[in-house]
């Protein structure tokens, strides 16, 4: 696991300024603490910080070919490169280390572009061919690891795997794109290919840039998407059987390394499914490491231990405690641009204490989205049962009537709650999946947005990333829909986001078994009825897991790795957050209009409404805006 950096002359062969390339690659230090190195020649300059796993005495990086004239600049794991070499070399390619990093090289040489198609395992690279003058960048299919990209002014091309990286950079405008702030809001993170800056990208997941010297800069291309294929028939003890298996060899190939190994366990099923099937592929006792809350109604600690005691694991707990929000702006330093996932902080931690022993620790990570098991899976399905019976036009116009006259009731019991539900109803598939998902609901954002901010969004609404994706959805099965949205929009953007620079701050590795893009073809042609059956989401998972974890596990209310906010919000935090969101740095952005931020502040600390997801992700804004000296709108 590493870290890359480079700058592109895309108008020919110029200079490229070395010091600057190396002060881009200093800033990734944390990513790989082992080793640094640049390569430079005219036209391009590759940079790369190493935390060495595999081939510990060689595989330094950028690595080249035998003559020189291809170079790589790798982050991530390809694990099936043994394969790959021992296929490489049968066609004349000749290796000279054992690092998985020289099997991009070659098959570059072989295969061009389409090399990607051949790698299975988590990556970011670009490739520069001094042949052909062309630099590939490339994203691994999930989007496992990161990789931000900007043409700057006079021609030149800069990459990094984090965005921080790009900022050191003198020629890199700094002005915020308003529809990546919609996007933040609405979602609590900027998705992909928007960053918070309108001159930065993200290259997306399963994509690659090609990019020529002479040539205009064109688009990303797409090389995988998930297919969503049905299965053949087969019995449900067929299937259950067949997904332990696939998981333990995606387990089984993820355990390769060259230093400590450990895994997550947080005490929900995916994480003990994946410590299960590491112990019973492992001679020697699996490392694990989980957080837990004083907090008793957020703290999965015990069922954790439960798991470890099962399976002998080494296991370390560490508790968070509401004064951990002083790493709010840590965070804002780690993730760079807007991020509003409060779970950040107990993954932080958790990171922090895996590293204590190990230095790559394996997650349970995508296993909500491929196989059904968010509670808003369920509703959605139930919402659909009703939109399926009711003529569109006459389900607008009564539901949406429903949704304006309820009132909000968010002190009431949850069966009078009934507002949301209405206005969800309302909506088609796409919107109205959004609307379950939104930090901030499309309603308020109206309101909390300044008339000034709202004219420059000119009618942007953060809904077009959902309908974009749900136009290219390769199913029209309605479960299959939310799960392809959460695959392109919530796991990439939130998920792996999280614990990429969150691992990454602590120089750890992480791999996640369930996001082995073999695994996920085969998951995601299975029929609904195995992942969503009446109110058990990852029913078919569970069910197979029956002989391998305890009932407890499998069945137990689904938690989630959340942080108390509410209660912090209006308790030991209280006057931290009145002074952030009431105080001059929002209010000098002009972005907001400041009787709804009072609003939302009073609401919530008196109790008569419940703002907590709403007021972090402006706190975490409000933390950035400092941080960045000030926010100019494009």
């Amino acid at each position: 696991m590493c870290g890359i950096a480079g700058i592109f002359d895309t108008t020919g062969p110029g200079p490229i300024d070395g010091d600057l390339l190396d002060r881009m690659n200093q800033v990734l230090v944390h990513r790989g603490p082992d080793a640094g190195g640049v390569h430079i020649e005219p036209g391009v300059g590759l940079a790369h910080r190493r935390l060495s796993i595999i081939d510990l005495s060689s595989g330094q990086q950028p690595l080249a070919n035998e003559d020189d004239s291809v170079w790589v600049t790798f982050n991530g794991e390809i694990y099936n490169f043994p394969e790959l070499s021992e296929e490489l070399a049968a066609a004349g390619h000749l290796f000279k280390t054992h690092s998985d990093t020289e099997v991009i090289v070659h098959a570059w040489e072989q295969w061009g572009p389409a090399c990607v198609e051949r790698f299975r395992g988590m990556f970011a690279f670009a490739v520069w061919d001094r042949n052909q003058k062309t630099l590939l960048l490339a994203r691994d299919r999930m989007g496992k690891k990161p990789l931000y990209y900007a043409l700057l002014p006079g021609g030149a091309l800069a990459f990094a795997s984090e965005l921080k990286a790009l900022q050191v950079h003198p020629r890199l405008p700094r002005e915020i794109d308003p529809q990546a702030l919609e996007e933040y809001f609405a979602l609590g993170y900027v998705p992909d290919p928007r960053t918070i800056y309108r001159a930065v990208h993200k290259l997306p997941p399963a994509h690659t840039l090609l990019l020529r010297q002479g040539e205009p800069v064109g688009e990303p291309r797409a090389y995988w998407d998930v297919p969503f294929t049905p299965l053949p028939p087969m019995s449900e003890i067929d299937a259950g059987e067949q997904l332990v298996e696939r998981l333990r060899e995606a387990t089984r190939v993820r355990l390769m390394s060259e230093v400590p190994l450990g895994a997550f366990l947080s005490g929900g099923v995916d994480s003990s499914a994946v410590v299960a099937m590491m112990a019973q592929a492992s001679r020697e006792p699996v490392n694990t490491c989980s957080i837990g809350f004083s907090d008793p109604r957020y703290n999965e600690s015990a069922f954790a231990q439960q798991v470890a005691e099962r399976y002998q694991t080494h296991h370390q707990t560490k508790t968070v405690e509401a004064d951990d929000f002083d790493l709010l702006d840590k965070l804002t330093g780690i993730y760079d641009e807007p991020y509003a996932d409060s779970s950040a902080l107990p993954t932080y931690r958790v990171c922090q204490l895996a590293r204590e022993r190990v230095t790559v620790a394996l997650s349970g990570d995508g296993g909500d989205e491929l196989l059904a098991g968010y509670r808003r899976h369920r509703w959605h399905m139930n919402e659909e049962r009703i939109r399926g019976r009711i003529p569109g036009a006459l389900r607008h116009s009564l539901f949406g009537a429903l949704g304006r006259l309820y009132p909000k009731l968010d002190w009431a019991p949850k069966l009078f709650r009934a507002k949301s539900t209405f206005q969800a109803l309302a909506m088609d598939s796409a919107e109205a999946y959004l609307h379950s998902v939104s930090f901030i609901p499309a309603h308020l954002r109206e309101q909390l947005y300044s008339a000034r901010f709202a004219k420059t969004l000119a009618g942007y609404n953060a809904r077009e990333v959902f309908e974009e994706h749900a136009r290219k959805a390769p199913s029209d099965n309605p479960l299959s829909l939310i799960q392809y949205l959460d695959m392109k929009t919530y796991l990439p953007g939130d998920i792996l986001t999280k614990v990429d620079r969150a691992s990454m701050a602590h120089s750890l590795e992480v791999r996640a078994p369930m996001l082995d893009h073999q695994f996920i073809e085969w998951a995601s042609g299975l029929p609904s009825d195995l992942l969503l059956r009446g109110r058990q989401g990852k029913y078919l998972l569970k069910k197979a897991l029956e002989p391998h974890l305890p009932h407890d596990i499998l069945y137990r209310p689904k938690m989630g790795f959340a942080v108390p906010l509410s209660s912090w919000f209006r308790g030991p935090l209280r006057e931290r957050v009145r002074d952030a969101l009431l105080g001059d740095t929002l209010r000098d952005t002009g972005l907001f209009d400041p009787a709804t931020l009072t609003r939302l502040v009073d609401e919530h600390q008196s109790g008569v409404g419940e703002h907590s997801a709403a007021l972090w992700s402006l706190l975490m804004f409000e933390s950035f805006v400092r941080r960045n000296g000030g926010a100019q709108v494009a």
